[in-house]
């Protein structure tokens, strides 16, 4: 925390704060997998299922030609691929390859293990609450599934 803090911010600041925290172990791991922070999360998104472009666009917030050269570079590194979509012949998808799949599951295990230890100081207890307010949030601003659920 910075100086002041004294443990207590408002939740405007812990929000924008935590999205920071976030994303610098998302660079931290990529880091050492060789790969950006929005790379990781294409990685991650796509461990669910092949997406359309629009589709991923949309779930990383990103317009459509930022999607295309996100996914054209990481094709160019042999973790994607773009397939016919059976339900439109116009349109493709974005698959994993199965090097891309391999990195994708050792990128998503280590950065989880990362991002389970962000809130190491706090109780089971305070940690469930945080997960259940944090929940809602995301429930109620209808953010898409763009990292699936830590398995224990």
């Amino acid at each position: 925390m910075g100086k002041g803090d004294e443990g207590q911010i408002g939740v405007v600041a812990a929000l924008v704060r935590s999205a920071f925290l976030v994303n610098a172990v998302y660079a931290e791991s990529g880091r050492e997998f060789g790969l950006t922070p929005q790379q990781g999360q294409l990685l991650c998104v796509l461990m669910a299922q092949p997406f359309g472009m629009g589709e991923l666009g949309a779930m990383l917030g990103l317009a459509k030609s930022s999607i295309t050269g996100l996914v054209d570079r990481t094709e160019r590194n042999g973790l994607v691929r773009r397939e016919s979509d059976p339900s439109d012949t116009r349109a493709v998808r974005v698959a994993l390859t199965p090097r891309g799949r391999k990195l994708a599951e050792e990128f998503y295990a280590e950065t989880c293990r990362r991002v389970d230890e962000l809130p190491a100081g706090l109780t089971a207890a305070e940690r469930d609450v945080l997960a259940g307010l944090l929940g809602r949030v995301v429930v109620d601003n209808e953010v898409p599934v763009v990292f699936m659920e830590l398995e224990h």
